[in-house]
């Protein structure tokens, strides 16, 4: 019984010279979500859950609305020391690499939040994707994914023809590829013209957010249709970090960042989930109609969306082994026949 006693006291003793080992270490990080803003609001708890669960050992600093550096340059900056992490989106360095498009946004892919996240942790997109990080010297912490984007519109996107001769604000890159080849007409604008751009008509309609955000922007006092659920875009934000940088933490202060993240990117999940069925509630009861677009349909957009996804695989190594990856695991899902 002394021994034992004695064992159990010396792994004790071992445990807690361990922990005392662990420099305290602050993270410089930027987001280019507002204080205000709901994501903004989740990464605050974020910041405070890791500095809870480390008991201090780990202090971040947020900046948040990119102050640092524009939202674009946010990965460079971590790459370069001036920051330490990047909680921005991987869609945004696809001038690097065209294979950040599909940790970005796969475009047409996946039906749910759910099924993209079992993707990165149950279908080998995290060793698919960090190889892409690794390569600027920087890893892939996790991800955060809202949900299904809504087409808004002044007239009904209800069958995928709806779509023949759309004019609409799009973002840049492979999107505008897969609704020109579906006979739209993809206009790219920054995101705070949409709404002066309905208004003048100078668009019918505008992929701009998902449909609680739409609500946000008022985009539903000057057009009375959406798609909801969506099905053509689902972005992911990340997490990614000077690999440097995050080699240099203990695996315990990794740990507590990576499962504080995954808290953070469900709670995000979940939370717009809900918001986008309280809005689109209220939408309906104020005489904006929702479509929901068939199965055949869906089917139909994938299936020219798998076109640009070819075309941009050819584009780099790296693009090729993600879209493999992706093609794969929405063959097991039953998503690609």
């Amino acid at each position: 019984m002394k021994l034992n006693t004695l064992f159990t006291t010396a792994a004790a003793t071992a445990l807690l010279a361990g922990a005392a080992l662990a420099e305290p270490v602050t993270l410089r990080i930027q987001t280019h979500y507002a204080t205000e803003h709901p994501t903004g609001q989740r990464l605050a708890q974020w910041v405070d859950d890791v500095q809870t669960m480390s008991n201090g050992d780990i202090t971040i600093e947020m900046f948040y609305s990119s102050p640092i550096v524009g939202t674009t340059e946010t990965f460079d900056a971590a790459i370069n020391g001036i920051l330490d992490c990047d909680a921005t989106g991987g869609a945004y360095q696809t001038g690097k690499n065209p294979a950040f498009q599909f940790v970005g946004d796969i475009m047409g892919g996946y039906e749910t939040g759910w099924q993209q996240y079992s993707w990165l942790y149950y279908g080998g997109g995290y060793d698919a994707a960090q190889e892409l990080y690794n390569e600027f010297n920087m890893q892939l912490i996790g991800w955060s994914i809202y949900g299904q984007e809504s087409l808004s519109s002044s007239s009904p996107i209800a069958t995928i023809a709806d779509l023949q001769g759309w004019k609409f604000r799009s973002p840049p890159g492979m999107q505008t590829e897969i609704f020109e080849k579906l006979g739209s007409s993809p206009i790219v604008m920054d995101f705070t013209e949409v709404f002066t751009a309905l208004e003048t008509g100078i668009i019918e309609g505008a992929d701009a957010s998902g449909l609680a955000n739409n609500v946000g922007l008022g985009l539903y006092d000057l057009v009375s249709h959406a798609t909801y659920p969506g099905f053509h875009s689902m972005p992911s934000d990340h997490l990614a970090c000077n690999l440097d940088v995050w080699n240099g933490l203990t695996e315990s202060q990794r740990r507590i960042i990576e499962t504080a993240w995954q808290k953070l990117s469900f709670q995000i999940a979940l939370y717009n989930d809900r918001a986008n069925a309280a809005a689109a509630a209220e939408l309906t009861a104020n005489g904006v109609t929702l479509h929901d677009l068939s199965a055949e349909d869906r089917a139909t957009f994938r299936a020219v969306a798998q076109e640009a996804w070819a075309d941009w695989a050819t584009r780099s190594p790296e693009a090729a082994a993600l879209v493999d990856s992706h093609v794969a695991y929405m063959t097991e899902l039953g998503l690609i026949n």
